[in-house]
């Protein structure tokens, strides 16, 4: 039996799981301001000032007068449209956390180090993303190198971090705790991001331009990840013992060799599997609503700017009352049950979404609410009922699989909104389309057998799932 099997007093327990909560809080700030809203638009703004530059330089023909969107950058002999930059540099931080995650997760199992390398990885990625700061008039490719660090440490932190739950909380305990870390984290993300958009809007009082507040969003944010970072570093404990005594780059070897026995075991748990591939039907189905939203807003439904930043701060307070109303909720049916409810309920504000008329942001806003009702409570009880089906010493590299299985196939909710869009040439269909991950996905969960899958992994049984 390992540490983690016995579970520790109560008291002690509670005190690792209010700390643990806080990297939510903490971590929130990487994805809300800086990915979702403030670097996209800057760091294409800076290559398009590149671009200007190389037509300076090379003469009229170098780039397109009708329009900037057309100005090429280069990188490694390949030229791609300045425009472009922020899709190709999306999908090249995802092959590369693809690569990366699973040899972290088996590393953290291995040397059971999760308190240092969460902090390692926090201090790391929260580094690199205030020196986004420095990314200014052409230089793009030290904001494109500055990303992937950050989204490396961030993803692989998430999956240190994910690999605590277990360690930290009873089988009956969990769903509550997923549940507050997701409120956390919804919270936590909200008020930075509010902070950060009065600095945006405010900047003429200021004596700022656009850019310059910007810059110093990127900075806030990275003390806001590491200063909340220290809290749950002040919590949390090892609670279980290395399965090997490598040090230096010996941990690395052994770390790929951890991954290959989790690989080769995992196909011994295909219960686990298939919850898995139900999740990633649906969460591809969360992530593109959330990603697509802006789009459906701006250019179908006609409203500006501020309404759709407006709709941003309302998903996000939102969203922290609707996990913890899941995590009510999963406390009286179950975790599987609240699922399943809060897919019907996705199926009926995507509903919604095709009927609000052109221009009427009240009806928009209350798409908003509906998503911020579901968003954060299935995403917090998925993770809470996987952690129920890992066998006991791989949390860290079973989670990595949750992470990479999440970015490998997110590409499929923008495609298939991409598609029905220019195939229809109507957004309307577009989004109503994305319907089909949310039926999928209740279709499948209907037939996971939660609790066999539960006993199989040889965890405990909860009272609720």
């Amino acid at each position: 039996m390992s540490v983690a099997d016995t579970p520790a007093p109560a008291i002690d327990r509670k005190r690792e799981q209010r700390g643990w909560v806080w990297y939510d809080w903490a971590n929130q700030v990487f994805t809300t301001s800086v990915i979702t809203v403030f670097l996209s638009g800057y760091l294409t703004a800076v290559a398009k000032q590149a671009a200007r530059e190389d037509t300076a330089h090379n003469g009229p023909d170098a780039c397109a007068t009708s329009s900037l969107q057309q100005c090429d950058i280069s990188a490694f002999g390949a030229h791609f449209p300045a425009g472009s930059l922020w899709g190709y540099l999306l999908s090249i931080a995802t092959v590369v956390q693809v690569v990366v995650l699973p040899v972290m997760g088996a590393i953290a199992d291995r040397t059971q180090n999760k308190r240092a390398m969460l902090g390692g990885l926090a201090f790391t990625g929260a580094t690199a993303t205030a020196a986004l700061a420095l990314v200014a008039g052409s230089n793009w490719q030290l904001g494109v190198v500055l990303f992937i660090l950050a989204n490396i440490c961030y993803g692989a932190s998430i999956v240190v971090y994910y690999a605590f739950l277990p360690e930290i909380a009873t089988p009956d305990e969990r769903d509550a705790v997923s549940s507050r870390g997701w409120a956390f984290g919804y919270l936590g993300g909200g008020l930075a991001l509010a902070v950060h958009l009065g600095l945006f809007l405010g900047h003429d009082a200021l004596g700022l331009s656009e850019a310059a507040a910007v810059r110093i969003a990127f900075v806030l944010s990275g003390i806001w990840w590491a200063a909340f970072t220290f809290i749950p570093l002040t919590r949390l404990k090892r609670h279980q013992q290395p399965h090997g005594g490598e040090s230096g780059a010996s941990v690395i070897r052994a770390g790929f060799k951890e991954l290959g026995q989790t690989m080769r075991m995992a196909l011994g748990f295909p219960l686990t599997l298939a919850f898995l591939g139900t999740y990633l039907i649906y969460t591809d189905g969360i992530a593109t609503v959330a990603n697509v939203s802006a789009q459906y807003g701006r250019d179908e439904l006609k409203l500006d700017e501020t309404v759709l930043i407006a709709t941003i701060l309302i998903v996000q307070f939102v969203a922290f009352g609707g996990a913890v109303l899941h995590g009510w909720m999963a406390k009286r049916w179950g975790a599987k049950r609240t699922i399943m409810i809060s897919l019907v309920v996705w199926i009926l504000v995507i509903g919604a979404a095709y009927f609000v008329q052109a221009g009427q942001q009240f009806q928009f806003y209350g798409l908003a609410v509906g998503i911020g009702l579901v968003l954060g409570g299935t995403n917090a009880l998925s993770r809470s009922l996987f952690s129920q089906m890992i066998p006991p010493g791989r949390e860290a590299q079973y989670f990595s699989l949750y992470e990479v299985g999440e970015r490998s196939t997110s590409w499929l909710g923008p495609l298939v909104f991409a598609g029905v869009g220019q195939a229809t040439g109507s957004f309307r269909l577009a989004i109503i389309s994305l319907v089909v991950f949310f039926v999928i996905g209740f279709v499948l969960m209907i037939f996971v057998p939660v609790r066999k899958a539960i006993s199989a992994s040889g965890n405990p049984l909860p009272a609720k799932v």
